[in-house]
C-alpha cells in the first residue's frame, strides 16, 4: 500500500525498464472515492496494468539522491560546490543512464580550482 505519485513514478520506471506491474487503488475515506469518480475511476477495486497508470510510449525517469542510498549518492558538499548523482532513464532510446556531477556554488569557485 502506497501513495498514487510514488506509484506513477514506479511505473515509469518499469516502463522504462521493459517490465510490468499491476496496482489497484486503494481508497480509505470517502472524499478519496469521490475524487477517484471526479478522475473518471468508476471501478476502484480494479486491477490497473501498466499500461493503465503510463499511457505513453516515449518515457523519460530521471531521479537524483539527495540522502546516501543504495541506487544513488546523497549531495556532497565542499568548499565552493556540491556534487551530485542522478539516474535518467528512457523507453526511446531504451536506455538507463547514471550521471555524476559537480556544481560549482561559488562564481570563483570554478576559476580557482575544485577541493573534492
Amino acid at each position: 500500500i502506497g501513495g498514487a505519485p510514488e506509484g506513477i513514478l514506479a511505473a515509469a520506471v518499469m516502463k522504462c525498464l521493459g517490465g510490468e506491474m499491476q496496482a489497484r487503488m486503494w481508497p480509505t475515506q470517502r472524499s478519496q472515492v469521490e475524487k477517484l469518480e471526479e478522475y473518471g475511476f468508476t471501478d476502484p477495486e480494479r486491477k490497473l496494468a501498466l499500461d493503465d497508470l503510463i499511457r505513453g510510449t516515449d518515457v523519460l525517469f530521471a531521479a537524483t539522491g539527495i540522502t546516501p542510498g543504495e541506487t544513488l549518492s546523497g549531495v556532497r558538499y565542499f568548499r565552493g560546490g556540491a556534487r551530485t548523482h542522478t539516474v535518467v532513464m528512457s523507453t526511446e532510446p531504451r536506455v538507463v543512464r547514471f550521471m555524476d556531477t559537480i556544481h560549482a556554488l561559488e562564481p570563483e569557485a570554478g576559476r580557482q580550482g575544485f577541493q573534492l
